[in-house]
């Protein structure tokens, strides 16, 4: 199924510079409408405060806050605007108890790294077509573990039929791509190539 993400709004919480511009740029290129960055859990979360995104999508290892952490305050903050945002959360773990340590702290989605944008695109695939009921109990609020689809679900995400709009919309995505293109190359990346910036950093300048 293919969806209309130009009214997506997507913040990026990447303590990694190459990284946090790669996954920027592949929002872009799936169509969403605007991308937001932080780089670290505590500008993350000042940054969804005051923008109140859809979807967060984070890093695990960040300093001063994590993604665990930064996850645990959007779901339990009352300073937050929405409990209930779908979180992806990045991680190079994939060991089951790191698994379910992200999902306990109430994260929707999890993607390990080194990923590649057909990963990525999936996962928020999975958030608009099978999205989760929350449960909270004495220490627990988050997605319910189960999943189950919504039929009727008719969200900011469906397909739409502007053929300006949509025109506009695809331009974007081609100058996105471009600019994809760009960032692999520099980044020693093929098209396909699985992505994960652990390194050092690259000079994309």
């Amino acid at each position: 199924m293919s969806y209309r993400f130009d009214k997506v709004r997507i913040l990026v919480v990447e303590d990694n510079n190459p990284m946090l511009e790669i996954c920027k740029t592949l929002h872009l290129t799936f169509g969403v409408g605007e991308v937001l960055a932080a780089k670290n859990g505590e500008e993350g979360f000042e940054i969804f405060r005051k923008e109140n995104p859809d979807i967060v999508l984070a890093d695990w290892m960040m300093h001063p806050t994590d993604g665990i952490s930064l996850t645990r305050r959007i779901r339990n903050d009352s300073r937050s605007p929405n409990h209930y945002v779908p979180i992806i959360l990045m991680t190079g773990f994939s060991e089951k108890k790191r698994v379910m340590q992200a999902r306990d702290s109430g994260v929707t989605e999890f993607l390990v790294k080194p990923f590649t944008a057909r990963d990525l695109y999936k996962r928020i695939a999975q958030i608009i077509e099978r999205p989760r009921q929350f449960v909270r109990s004495e220490d627990f609020f988050g997605p319910d573990r189960r999943r189950k689809a919504d039929a009727a679900y008719n969200g900011p995400y469906k397909r739409e039929s502007d053929a300006k709009l949509a025109a506009a919309q695809k331009q974007r995505m081609r100058e996105a791509s471009l600019h994809l293109d760009t960032l692999r190359q520099k980044a020693g990346i093929s098209k396909g190539s699985k992505i994960d910036m652990s390194g050092d950093d690259i000079d994309f300048s």
